[in-house]
């Protein structure tokens, strides 16, 4: 027999990218009597452009709660999250808590249930950098060991697991972002104006973000990196989130040739994508987006969790070696952007995939 109450799911968000993840969870829970979902933002994100705007243009049911926490360093952020999330969870009783991705907000999300016996489910389960100083890629790590449910974008990421052992509760699914790149793509072409309010032609600028902390943490390497981008053969915007913006401010860093702008819309930052002729950046869902638009993509930095795309002649690795950076606007120049493909992330339908396999282990 199957369960008479609706299974309630409790979704952990708290960065731009994960509100765009539950943006496709969320579309494929709504109208499904069998399964309720209540948001918990922790707040990490809290700027306006880099939160509200999201739940706006993305139809994101608000909230249930708001915990406002943001700031600090990762021990002093993760822990009050953490007790902050042990109340809400505490309070909700949910059946599964879904953590996404690899913030903060994953990592106290999955060890608050954790700890409570509630189940786990992680979406983008299994990438890695194998790199230990990102603080990312602990927080990936930590939430895969106690996660009931792995719900893995790639082939990739189940070898990653099966080579650290772990077999069970895994699932390849694809990739939610691909879900909602395909679902806004065509709505940011149609309500976005940033183009003109920018006066951006098509194909004539480069598109860059720099948030990471091995970028921003090291005024030397910033500087490098933005040196380099001040080289580009084509003008260069740069949307700038608020860590990086405040070390160039008092680091007083050179930016010449570079549009430095505030945080935009997710259908804004789509818009640009589509648009640009190059992508730079040091982000993993900025890294996916530019291959979803068939625009090719420097990464800024040593390494990528997306191995695929660069074994696909997509991405270019550099780091902060200005050589190389000035090496791959070359190589970048001359891509074919016809010869992108979209089947490495699945089929557009990874959130209704997670959505059944959560049904089915709960017996809805």
């Amino acid at each position: 027999m199957g369960r008479s109450e609706p299974i309630r799911l409790m979704t952990v968000v708290g960065a731009r990218p994960q509100f765009v993840k539950a943006s496709a969870l969320s579309r494929a829970v709504e109208g499904r009597a069998e399964v309720s979902d209540a948001i918990v933002h922790t707040g990490q994100h809290f700027d306006e452009n880099m939160s509200r705007v999201f739940f706006t243009e993305l139809a994101i049911p608000e909230p249930k709660v708001n915990l406002g926490i943001s700031g600090g360093l990762h021990g002093q952020m993760t822990g009050r999250m953490l007790s902050a999330l042990e109340e809400v969870i505490l309070r909700e009783q949910p059946d599964v808590v879904l953590v996404h991705g690899d913030t903060n907000s994953t990592l106290a999300g999955a060890l608050a249930a954790v700890k409570l016996h509630v189940p786990v489910a992680h979406v983008e389960a299994g990438l890695r950098s194998f790199n230990r100083r990102m603080p990312e890629e602990i927080n990936r790590v930590l939430a895969d060991r106690v996660a009931d449910l792995l719900f893995c974008p790639t082939p990739t990421a189940v070898e990653n697991l099966r080579a650290e052992g772990v077999t069970d509760g895994v699932f390849l699914t694809g990739d939610v972002m691909y879900d909602s790149a395909l679902h806004y793509t065509h709505l940011a072409e149609e309500r976005s104006d940033v183009l003109a309010r920018l006066g951006l032609a098509k194909g004539e600028f480069y598109l860059a973000t720099i948030h990471r902390a091995e970028n921003t943490d090291a005024p030397d390497q910033l500087r490098r990196l933005l040196a380099a981008l001040d080289g580009a053969p084509r003008p260069v915007v740069l949307p700038v989130h608020p860590r990086t913006r405040q070390v160039i401010r008092q680091e007083g860093l050179a930016v010449r040739h570079i549009r430095l702008l505030d945080p935009v819309s997710y259908l804004d930052m789509l818009r640009l994508e589509t648009a640009a002729r190059v992508i730079l950046t040091d982000s993993g869902g900025v890294q996916k987006e530019a291959y979803f638009a068939a625009v090719p993509c420097i990464t800024l930095r040593g390494e990528t969790e997306w191995v695929e795309l660069v074994e696909a002649g997509w991405n270019r690795v550099v780091g902060a070696d200005p050589a190389a950076i000035a090496s791959a606007f070359e190589w970048a120049e001359s891509m074919d952007r016809a010869a992108a493909g979209r089947s490495l992330y699945g089929d557009g339908h990874a959130a209704e995939r997670i959505v059944g396999i959560l049904l089915e282990r709960a017996g809805a």
